[in-house]
């Protein structure tokens, strides 16, 4: 099996003449199609560097990433653009809804930017609602949906179009705990229904119970990988909280 992601000796640095600061040095992974990895580390260790260089949002300073294929650190502005659109799923923190339009016309929205055809737009965003458990958001402004809506509307949007890799970047920062579990609940269901591939970043234990494997960073380099297998979310959970005492950082990196 081809992995959807491959990163290959991946480097960024900034500053210069003296004080250079390396975010990521030296690092590579892979994530096959159909995975759920998480990216952890403390507060400054480079996980958000390294996933602001896999969504093509930063430019690394040396090293190859390959996504579906496509060698996206030699594609120029417009390859990249079209690339990102087409190709590529993003959840954040802020979930970034546009707040004139309804739920149903910020999802719509990803589709209407691709031009696919009126006709096929409503049934699919109502497919992708059902899956999130959204339905009764559709016709709702942002401000009228809870902070877990949103993100799960968010998230509706950033599938719709069937993407080859999806982004999440801290996706439960903002939600109260019973909000993150519906969340991450809808992650697991788009992982297992529709076989989505999806690298999160986290900071939280909890939140990276739900995935598959999670990859630590430490000063910009990989640290050590965890792999849940066929055990328990709570014992997966454990396993996570011991290697981020290891790691350092304070309590706010752990829970």
């Amino acid at each position: 099996m081809e992995p959807i992601l491959t990163v290959s000796h991946l480097q960024k640095y900034y500053g210069g003449r003296g004080n250079v600061t390396r975010a990521i040095d030296d690092i590579s992974l892979e994530v096959l199609p159909g995975e759920f990895v998480g990216i952890m580390g403390a507060s400054g260790s480079g996980k958000t560097t390294l996933l602001n260089c896999v969504s093509t949002i930063d430019s690394p300073t040396a090293g190859q990433i390959v996504i579906d294929g496509r060698e996206i650190t030699r594609l120029n502005g417009k390859q990249l653009s079209r690339f990102r659109r087409e190709r590529l799923g993003f959840i954040f923190q802020d979930c970034n809804l546009l707040d004139t339009l309804t739920a149903f016309e910020n999802i719509a929205l990803a589709l209407t930017i691709r031009r696919t055809p009126v006709g096929k737009i409503e049934g699919r965003v109502r497919e992708t609602a059902r899956l999130l458990e959204i339905e009764d958001c559709l016709n709702k402004y942002p401000y009228q949906m809870s902070g877990g809506q949103c993100q799960r509307t968010a998230a509706a949007r950033a599938i719709i179009t069937n993407p080859a890799l999806i982004l999440a970047d801290e996706p439960t920062g903002a939600l109260d705990s019973k909000s993150a579990r519906l969340l991450l609940d809808r992650f697991e269901a788009l992982n297992r229904e529709r076989e989505a591939t999806i690298l999160m970043v986290t900071h939280d234990a909890f939140t990276a119970s739900y995935c598959h494997r999670i990859l630590f960073i430490k000063d910009g380099r990989q640290f050590t990988e965890l792999v849940r297998g066929n055990k328990s979310r709570k014992d997966f959970f454990g396993e996570i909280i011991e290697v981020v005492t290891l790691l350092g950082g304070d309590s706010g990196d752990v829970l």
